[in-house]
């Protein structure tokens, strides 16, 4: 029995429809050919070099990431940058590349908001900004924590479940934090949503620095990091296809695609 590429992507289409990815986002099929044979899967947050000459090295011909490797049209391939020099050795090697990005992102089951609100414990979640009538396709998440902490509590929680080495926050509240928004990566456009919530935190990443004084001592909030925020959703997509399919391996990437480091 052969499972090819098309399946794959159909199978997690049902599950975050592309239709529902942003305006600006380029999920789907981005190299290769729907009716090939699959023989092996690498996930990723990112699809790198480094990514790709894993799946060579691993015999795996498809590259499932998060985020898109291209995001607008490449005129020339001439190895000039990361994104040109990416898709050329996936060619050469006839690697299939495939993102489900922000269409993932607005699931509210098995969607990688879904995924933060389990590792940090949340119960009553719901979507913190739907887009539609029955609150099951929109943007970040609020739920409650199964018991208030102290802030600081809060915090080293949220390190531990995060697997986190630095937290940037704002001013913590004068009382125990209970109600908990998140959104992974980019999530500054929903603040406004999160402090409408009453949320008591809120987790994302990418905040700008005079961002941050719109907290306005109404809400906490915990910048963790573009790729820390999602970086479990390769977990999720690794459990989604390896429960699914059985014909070939699945493999989470050993590659820390993340471009920031730390000192």
């Amino acid at each position: 029995m052969k499972t090819t590429v098309g399946e794959i992507i159909s199978y997690l289409h049902s599950i975050a429809p592309n239709e529902y990815q942003e305006s600006y986002d380029n999920s789907g099929l981005i190299v290769g050919n729907m009716f090939e044979q699959v023989k092996g899967v690498i996930i990723s947050l990112d699809c790198t070099e480094e990514v790709i000459q894993e799946a060579i090295d691993k015999g795996a011909n498809m590259v499932i990431s998060h985020h898109p490797i291209v995001f607008r049209g490449l005129k020339r391939f001439t190895g000039s940058d990361y994104v040109e020099r990416t898709i050329m050795l996936a060619i050469k090697n006839n690697i299939n590349i495939f993102a489900i990005h922000t269409n993932l992102d607005n699931m509210r089951l098995s969607g990688v908001n879904t995924k933060i609100c389990e590792r940090l414990k949340l119960t009553n979640t719901q979507i913190l900004a739907p887009k539609d009538e029955n609150g099951q396709i929109g943007a970040g998440m609020i739920g409650e924590l199964p018991s208030p902490m102290e802030s600081k509590e809060f915090l080293s929680f949220l390190k531990n479940n995060m697997e986190l080495n630095i937290i940037k926050y704002t001013k913590p509240l004068q009382k125990k934090v209970h109600k908990i928004a998140v959104c992974g990566g980019s999530g500054s456009f929903l603040l406004k949503s999160a402090i409408a919530y009453n949320a008591d935190v809120f987790i994302t990443s990418d905040f700008k620095y005079h961002e941050y004084f719109d907290a306005n001592n109404l809400i906490m909030i915990a910048d963790i990091g573009h790729y820390e925020s999602e970086r479990f959703t390769i977990d999720l997509l690794y459990d989604l296809i390896s429960n699914k399919f059985s014909t070939f391996a699945a493999h989470n990437t050993k590659i820390n695609t993340n471009p920031i480091k730390y000192f």
